[in-house]
């Protein structure tokens, strides 16, 4: 080995590989040899040609195998590298088919540089997901002048390689919510369910629906090692899935809790029917009153400006009907920070009493799905979840869907939301790691 492939093997840092040629390509792949006295031009492209020093391995089982095993004699194959100095770099080796004798595969030979079946190093895919994270695909495809499905896939594959190499957690704590797909879409389901982990705030598992059936079919992807593992389920107030998750005899042992922002957003949609019910109909005059209150009384009072409350009191004395709500509405927030089970009781019990009224329609209502909730609302204030993580994630996802234009592929789009939800490279070390990844590992043979 020369100097100069000597060099280049270091750089190229692949141990038991050298560089056997290294050659200058045009766009057209036409082999140039450059001008000594002037550099390269910055499309040209570096094609090292490897050579294996070491013995192959199957890629299926990564057992050594003696060349006298070799099953057919491979083509030439190129893989994409990073660039180096401004330049275009590629791999080219020609990989054999071996004939393994331990797994008995007739597998191509595993390369210190790629995973199989795919055509970029893993480095390079690791620093091309590292792009995509903050960038949209379309950004990176033009960046590295790949096109917009290669650096869709070997961002998916640097994702699944980081999330292989994560330590696995049990779940215990899962959050449950439905996320509305959007007007635009085409599927069949209007909504998705998405299931976390309350503990990270990941996801993981979405599903098509919100009815009992689609928690069920997550449900069927669990062990019975695994369910027995869930002590807590946090959901909304929508009625299916704590059906689903109580006509389940595996998880009879579970605690179900409501989701306060849930509970609240509820709560905000009655007091609006009631203000749409007392201004908005109740005539031209009154109409012109009740214009731009919305946020006003659905806003806490601990948040009002002094200004704010001014007005609020002007709002209530047009109406006593809808200050008794507003008012019943803040002492159900203040019930649901209660920090012990028999605090939450009195205060919901209050709150009962004040909205139990039957000539108020919508109050009525909002204490009829109360009072049908009431053991997941006890149940709060014994455990006390963090679900701020579950509405996290539906900012999180818009985020993504805003960058990408919109995903056609939801399984992609899970391994990209959990990714950014745990957030590796939130800082240098966390990048230098996720970069790690793509380097060689150490190769062992697996035990017999």
């Amino acid at each position: 080995m020369g100097q100069r492939a000597r060099i280049l093997a270091q750089v190229a840092g692949f141990r038991g590989w050298k560089v056997a040629d290294a050659r200058w390509e045009d766009q057209d792949g036409c082999v140039f040899v450059p001008n000594p006295h002037f550099v390269p031009p910055s499309d040209a492209i570096l094609v090292l040609t490897m050579k294996r020093q070491w013995a192959s391995r199957c890629s299926r089982c990564l057992t050594v195998v003696p060349a006298s095993r070799r099953h057919e004699r491979g083509t030439r194959r190129r893989w994409r590298d990073l660039p180096w100095a401004g330049r275009s770099v590629v791999l080219e080796y020609a990989p054999d088919r071996l004939d393994c004798p331990q797994c008995g595969s007739h597998a191509v030979e595993l390369v210190a540089w790629a995973d199989p079946r795919q055509r970029q190093t893993r480095r390079q895919q690791h620093h091309l997901a590292l792009d995509a994270f903050s960038m949209p695909l379309s950004h990176v495809a033009t960046k590295y002048g790949l096109s917009w499905g290669t650096i869709r896939r070997a961002e998916a594959a640097a994702i699944r390689r980081w999330d292989r190499e994560r330590p696995q957690k049990d779940l215990t704590r899962v959050g449950v919510d439905e996320k509305w797909l959007g007007r635009r879409h085409k599927l069949a389901h209007k909504f998705v369910t998405i299931v976390s982990d309350l503990d990270t705030g990941e996801p993981v598992w979405i599903g098509y629906g919100r009815d009992s059936s689609t928690l069920a079919a997550w449900f069927a992807t669990l062990t019975p090692e695994q369910k027995a593992k869930i002590v807590l389920f946090a959901v909304d107030m929508h009625a299916p899935y704590v059906k689903a998750i109580r006509e389940h005899p595996p998880l009879a042992h579970v605690a179900i809790v409501h989701d306060p922002f849930h509970v609240m957003k509820r709560a905000g949609e009655a007091i609006s029917e009631l203000r749409r019910s007392i201004f908005f109909r109740a005539g031209e005059r009154m109409r012109a009153v009740g214009r731009g209150a919305r946020w006003l009384v659905l806003t806490a009072y601990s948040r009002l400006g002094e200004e704010k409350r001014e007005q609020l009191r002007l709002l209530f004395s047009y109406n006593t009907k809808l200050a008794r709500a507003y008012w019943a509405i803040e002492q159900l927030r203040q019930a649901l920070k209660a920090e012990d089970e028999s605090s939450l009781a009195d205060g919901l019990m209050g709150v009962l009493r004040r909205i139990n009224k039957r000539a108020n329609v919508p109050m009525r209502k909002l204490h009829d799905a109360l009072v049908d909730r009431v053991d997941q609302l006890l149940a709060l204030a014994h455990h006390r979840p963090p679900t701020g993580r579950i509405e996290a994630l539906n900012g999180n996802w818009e985020a993504l869907v805003r960058r990408g234009r919109g995903y056609r592929d939801h399984a992609y789009l899970l391994h990209k939301l959990r990714f950014m939800t745990a957030n590796p490279v939130r800082e240098q070390r966390g990048i230098l790691r996720f970069l790690a990844l793509g380097l060689t590992p150490p190769v062992y043979a697996k035990a017999s």
